[in-house]
Formats: C-alpha cells, sequence, structure tokens
C-alpha cells in the first residue's frame, strides 16, 4: 500500500458537523456541544437550520474540533478560528457579547 491509498482511505465524503456553545457564564472558552460524522453530522445540521441557529462551513476546524468530547472547551489551537466565528455570528445577529 502506497502514501496515496493511506490518505485515500482517510479521505471521506461524510459529513463532519460540530456545535460550540459560548456565553454561558459558568464558561469562560467556547465548549463542544455535540460532534457527529454522517447521518449524526446531518442531525447536526437539520436542528441548526430548525432553531435558527447560524452555520459555518469550515472543514479544517470541524476536524480540529471533532476530536474534542463533547462538554470541553475547544483547544488552544482553535482559538484564533472560533474567535473569527464568533465575531461574524455576532454580526450577523447585531449583538455584542456580554
Amino acid at each position: 500500500m502506497t502514501d496515496d491509498d493511506n490518505s485515500a482511505r482517510m479521505r471521506t465524503d461524510e459529513p463532519l458537523a460540530v456545535a460550540l456553545r459560548y456565553g454561558d457564564r459558568s464558561a469562560a472558552l467556547a465548549t463542544v456541544t455535540a460532534s457527529g460524522k454522517g447521518a449524526l453530522a446531518e442531525r447536526i445540521l437539520q436542528l441548526a437550520f430548525a432553531h435558527g441557529v447560524k452555520v459555518r462551513t469550515d472543514s479544517d476546524l470541524a476536524q480540529i474540533l471533532s476530536e474534542i468530547e463533547v462538554d470541553c472547551p475547544i483547544p488552544h489551537e482553535a482559538f484564533a478560528a472560533v474567535s473569527e466565528i464568533l465575531a461574524y455570528l455576532y454580526r450577523c445577529q447585531e449583538k455584542t457579547p456580554d
């Protein structure tokens, strides 16, 4: 098996979704509230859309965050990217963080 074969096996067209929560007074950092691949990812997205939750596509960040256990804070490596997303969401809602 070649390196190309290995990388092809690691790639997938399965959807990946990660949900975050931020703004909870008990947690200073954004936390992962849901994560899943395939049908579970599709269900996470359906619930987000149904409840008017803004969705942002960032496959690299989703891959990093999918490794985090649910109810755990985001890792330091993801701070900058998550901060950009939160700023975008606040602008969309015309709100500023508490």
